[in-house]
């Protein structure tokens, strides 16, 4: 059950009514309009392409899509289930992969890893779907891995994560470590002078490990610098205020926040309310960093509770480049009539976006749906239009990327106030870090 706070009216309403709608289909089959007839099947016959038994046919393929449509984490993954169709959608009405429109199943992981995992069994055994775009926290991955390395299939996982993991079944579209806390711990050391940090996280797998990366990052790796806290709370947790007295007595440099999901919420809004903002920050020569904290979550937390605040990540909203403008207006208008024209996209929903596109451009050069083939064909792959730039996805089934950190704005969108020169290779083996 969700513990997220639900209003009246206002933002966070708009989001809930939003997630419903995404929720009322799950479990059902999503199809392009009927009568669709293979324009390439001479080319690509179904024998030659599908050697496995995967759904494909002649004129379609079906793709599963398995994220939390309902319970705590509904708040962050209800963009990527969003961001995923827009990407089908425009790769149906370009004309498909290897001349085969998608069809989706949807399944809802309901925030509980047990279901995750339940339901990737039915999408790879009894649907046997090409391919499956899904799961945000690093518990459900987890959950699901040892599914997907079984039955081979293939995952394509949008979140920023800890790293320690590469599978030949996954494509991590998100950022690894190396790509976003260790870069944004530099970046607060060397440009803001931050000697302390207060580490806080949601209680599982990612928040911790995390944490754990960046305690070794800051007490080996950047000089004179140390950790005066370290907090956990469960998922839906809402009462922060021992917290807040703990951080208040601490007086970090650095409040380091890997909250996750609907917390988020009760989390900036009792910051706010114990006085602690961006502004009082910084005048103390104190910030709170955030790597888990996007613009899809700002859109229920309020901009008033997050202004001044600094998030680490490869994507904003506002970044300017050829393909970011084209891609939030197509996401506008494709859900116009849940957002009203403003509706906010964030680093996951964007990786999200990506999976389609690289999966499209894969199965192309592999000239096969066999998930074998796909995994071999991965290395290299680029994708151009990408709304963060440009992506290529590395031997090691990771992105190359670019970090990037933003300043929060009262309107729940980022002032962009650094990023990596180049792309940066993914490692998620770091030395050392273990």
């Amino acid at each position: 059950m969700s513990t997220t706070p639900t209003t009246r009216s206002g933002p966070l309403s708009r989001l809930l009514r939003s997630i419903a709608a995404v929720a009322a289909v799950a479990g059902s089959t999503i199809a392009a309009e009927d009568g669709w007839i293979n324009p390439d099947l001479a080319k690509f016959p179904t024998a030659t392409v599908c050697t496995t038994g995967l759904a494909v046919g002649d004129n379609w393929v079906t793709v599963g899509q398995l994220h939390s449509v309902t319970g705590t984490m509904a708040i962050s993954e209800t963009g990527s289930v969003e961001a995923e169709r827009l990407a089908i959608k425009q790769i149906n009405d370009a004309g498909g992969i290897l001349g085969r429109k998608i069809k989706i199943i949807q399944e809802d992981g309901g925030s509980d890893w047990p279901t995750f995992a339940e339901k990737a069994k039915k999408l790879l055994i009894k649907d046997k779907v090409g391919t499956v775009f899904g799961c945000w926290t690093s518990a459900s991955r987890k959950a699901v891995l040892p599914i997907f390395e079984k039955e081979n299939g293939m995952l394509y996982y949008p979140t920023f994560y800890e790293g320690l993991e590469a599978s030949k079944n996954v494509i991590y579209t998100g950022q690894e470590a190396t790509q976003q806390i260790l870069w944004g711990l530099d970046w607060a050391n060397k440009e803001k002078g931050a000697k302390t940090f207060f580490l806080i996280g949601s209680d599982y797998i990612w928040p911790r490990t995390s944490n754990k990366i960046a305690r070794i990052h800051i007490e080996k790796h950047l000089k004179d610098c140390k950790v005066v806290g370290e907090e956990y709370y469960p998922l839906g947790h809402t009462n922060f205020n021992s917290l807040i007295n703990k951080v208040k007595l601490a007086k970090p440099d650095v409040i380091y926040s890997v909250v996750v999901g609907g917390s988020n919420v009760s989390w900036y809004k009792q910051l706010k309310a114990a006085g602690i903002t961006g502004a009082s920050l910084e005048k103390n020569k104190q910030l709170l960093l955030t790597i888990s904290t996007t613009e899809d979550e700002i859109r229920g937390i309020g901009g008033e509770n997050v202004e001044g605040f600094f998030a680490c990540m490869k994507y904003f909203q506002t970044l300017t480049n050829p393909n970011n403008g084209p891609f939030v207006a197509a996401f506008n208008e494709l859900y116009k009539d849940k957002y009203s024209g403003k509706a906010v996209v964030g680093d996951v929903t964007q990786a999200a976006y990506l999976g389609p596109w690289l999966w499209k451009a894969t199965v192309e050069k592999a000239g096969s749906f066999d998930i074998d083939k796909i995994a071999a064909a991965s290395p290299d792959v680029e994708f151009t239009g990408a709304p963060e730039g440009y992506v290529k996805i590395h031997k090691n089934h990771h992105l190359w990327s670019k970090a990037r950190l933003g300043k929060m704005r009262l309107d729940g969108q980022f002032d962009l106030i650094a990023e990596s020169p180049e792309l940066i290779e993914p490692n998620p083996f770091p030395e050392g870090y273990k």
